[in-house]
């Protein structure tokens, strides 16, 4: 009896030990199996290198727009410190209590799961941790079959192991489901709360938790009801943790789940539109505007024009003219509304900008010594060179000032003084802005450009327009505020106009009707009506903000009786109510543009000194300059005297008529004797336009503009 018990039990512990070595074999091949398996694994994706969605944030970093990422997916870049910390607390509370303590993997929770999958036959629950939750959201396959749990296990110590806790965190706000095409947090909580998720109340948090459990069975706009049963047993665990009070967990399990779903935010499409496409690399785009002063004009916009018929539309601009900073831009006032062509982003349609140049033709006639604001001119029936022109309403008002004039936006004296300055001038000084005028063909530039003849958009004239505003000092407006790609508009050196021209042409324009009353009494503006009412414009400045505002029909056909003046200045003075009830005031006068306001005008000046023709009467007739010729381009040899002592041969002025002595300015500026004889000589200092005006001893003038080369 005793040698069959010793026989057995040598028997047993021989079994034993071959079992024993057995699975310390099998034991070793399994540690071989995962050592090569985890050696194996493809390489973890970079945070930064996941696929997000292009996000347009205002000046405050407040979000304008997104557009969806690669794959088709809403998932906007978040940061832990943008989400409510009592979102973190309660899903680490319901999904992973041991987060900071495991280095991947809870053992304890996978044999539970194990047990459990044992006794059904399945998997039924558990045992993933937040880090394997993040393994398997990386690698966007489903984890219900063994295989795929240990493949999902070896990926969580891989990203434990090149991650920290809080960048594993992060990539699960980021990647975490959230119903359809929605992922991460931000996301979900703009979608199903309206809100950025920096301030969750405990109900939206507990919401935010649980629906990446089974994201499309219960989407709150669907299922609200089952939802609302997975957000209060999150509630009752974050209770049961001291995440949060019973009677805090109570209140918020008692609100409801509101089921609506909000849109995404589309701010400034065009604008967001035009700052993806000049950067298409860029994930970010920080603009420089006013999210809360965006939304207000856009508003505004779908306000008035909603009244019109379609196609009509309407364009706004705002910036600072101090800063350069665009604040709003409005290319259109639905960029879906296919009826009125709201794709088209008409800041920057080139358009006939109408009377809107007038100011700077003015402003070089001031410059240029042709006259004061007291000057007259006399409005009336013109011929110049075959170009007729006629005024807005077919009607002549005689005799007027140069203020008159202007704030009439009378057609024919601003030909006149277009003449006098010349065209050619007018487009040099509007390049210095860092506009491009586009003219007909490449064709040189004509008197019709003070009408409107030649193409601007609703962006140059901003920019043209905050020039005037700073003193006729260039500013270039841009709206990209951090990491630009695009450099800014830029210009030719120099001034577009004097300070003191600048000043004359401001004092004037805050002289027309101020239809607001007394807060928007500082406001310089202009209007201007392209020919055949096909466009609508109105600008206007104060000491900081510039205002500009198009009226139309993008494809460019009529819109019957809609002018600057009565659909684009109202709308101008409201976009001025939504800066603020004050007016930062314009820039006090130069000293050198007092005697400009003064009524008194000196004798010389009393009528506009300009080119004389046989249509017009008035002082200075009979003086006339028979060389050169008005608009002549001549070679006196500026090119070829280099650095070399030589000076450039002498400018010779012949004049007919008139009676002597003569004085001669040049840009405006007199020179020192005056001249007896009907050959004035003058040595230029430097290429480029000359203006030479010759006053006789009564008065007469006669005007001549040529470019020296």
């Amino acid at each position: 009896m005793r040698a069959r018990q010793r026989n057995s039990w040598r028997l047993y512990r021989q079994w034993a030990t071959a079992a024993g070595l057995a699975l310390a074999v099998l034991g070793g091949c399994a540690v071989l199996k995962v050592r090569h398996d985890y050696a194996t694994l493809p390489p973890l994706p970079q945070i930064a290198d996941l696929p997000l969605s292009v996000v347009v944030l205002d000046r405050k970093d407040r979000l304008l727009r997104a557009f969806t990422s690669d794959d088709d997916k809403w998932r906007l870049p978040v940061g832990l410190g943008e989400i409510d910390p009592l979102y973190v607390k309660m899903l680490l509370a319901f999904e992973d209590k041991r987060f900071f303590a495991h280095g991947g993997v809870d053992l304890r929770a996978l044999v539970r799961s194990a047990v459990q999958s044992a006794r059904s036959g399945r998997i039924v629950s558990g045992g993933s941790t937040l880090t394997m939750q993040v393994a398997r959201l990386l690698d966007e396959k489903p984890t219900r079959t063994l295989k795929r749990k240990y493949e999902q296990v070896l990926k969580a110590v891989q990203l434990e192991r090149s991650f920290s806790k809080e960048d594993i965190l992060r990539i699960y706000a980021l990647r975490a489901p959230f119903g359809g095409n929605l992922e991460g947090v931000r996301a979900a909580s703009l979608t199903w709360f309206g809100k950025e998720p920096g301030r969750l109340t405990p109900a939206e948090a507990a919401l935010l938790v649980a629906l990446p459990q089974s994201p499309e069975s219960r989407r709150p706009d669907r299922f609200p009801a089952e939802i609302r049963r997975a957000r209060d047993r999150v509630l009752a665990r974050a209770a049961a943790a001291g995440v949060l009070t019973e009677e805090e967990a109570q209140s918020a399990a008692a609100e409801p789940v509101r089921a609506s779903r909000h849109a995404m935010p589309f701010l400034a499409p065009h604008e967001s539109r035009h700052a993806r496409i000049s950067a298409p690399s860029k994930p970010v785009h920080r603009l420089t505007l006013d999210r809360d002063l965006q939304s207000a004009l856009e508003k505004l916009a779908r306000q008035k024009i909603g009244s019109r018929p379609s196609p009509v539309s309407m364009a706004i601009m705002v910036a600072d003219h101090q800063s350069g900073e665009i604040l709003a831009r409005i290319g259109a006032p639905d960029l879906l509304d296919n009826g009125r062509q709201g794709h088209v982003d008409m800041t920057r349609a080139i358009r006939s900008p109408g009377s809107t140049l007038k100011p700077f033709i003015y402003g070089l006639a001031f410059e240029e010594g042709i006259g004061l604001p007291g000057s007259f001119i006399v409005d009336r029936p013109t011929d110049i060179g075959g170009y007729q022109p006629t005024n807005f309403d077919q009607a002549y008002q005689g005799t007027v000032t140069l203020r008159e004039a202007l704030q009439l936006s009378l057609n024919t004296p601003a030909v006149q003084l277009l003449e006098a300055v010349g065209p050619a001038r007018l487009i040099a000084r509007l390049k210095r802005a860092g506009v491009r005028p586009v003219l007909e063909d490449g064709a040189a530039p004509g008197l019709a450009i003070s009408l409107g003849g030649l193409g601007l958009s609703l962006g140059d004239l901003t920019q043209l327009y905050a020039a005037l505003a700073r003193g006729g000092e260039p500013i270039s407006l841009s709206a990209c505020r951090l990491d630009c790609d695009v450099a800014g508009t830029a210009g030719h050196p120099g001034n577009v106009l004097s300070p003191k021209a600048a000043w004359l042409v401001s004092d004037i324009l805050t002289g027309l009707p101020q239809s607001q009353g007394d807060e928007t009494s500082h406001i310089a503006y202009k209007t201007g009506t392209a020919y055949g009412y096909r466009d609508a414009w109105a600008v206007g400045y104060d000491g900081r903000y510039v205002v500009s505002v198009w009226l139309g029909r993008p494809d460019g056909t009529p819109v019957p009786g809609e002018t600057g003046a009565s659909a684009a200045v109202p709308v101008l003075f409201e976009v001025f109510q939504k800066l603020g009830p004050g007016r930062v005031p314009l820039p006090d006068a130069p000293p050198e543009a007092l005697l400009g306001a003064n009524v008194s005008v000196p004798a010389p000046l009393r009528y506009a000194r300009l080119p004389e023709r046989r249509d017009m009467a008035g002082p200075g007739e009979g003086l006339q300059i028979s060389y050169p010729p008005n608009g002549a381009e001549l070679d006196l040899g500026f090119a070829s005297t280099g650095q070399e002592s030589a000076k450039p041969q002498p400018l010779v002025v012949k004049l007919k008529g008139g009676a002597g002595p003569f004085s001669i300015l040049v840009n405006g500026a007199p020179l020192p004797e005056k001249a007896l004889r009907r050959q004035l000589i003058w040595q230029p200092e430097a290429p480029g336009f000359a203006s030479v005006t010759i006053l006789d001893a009564h008065g007469a003038s006669a005007r001549v503009t040529v470019l020296l080369r």
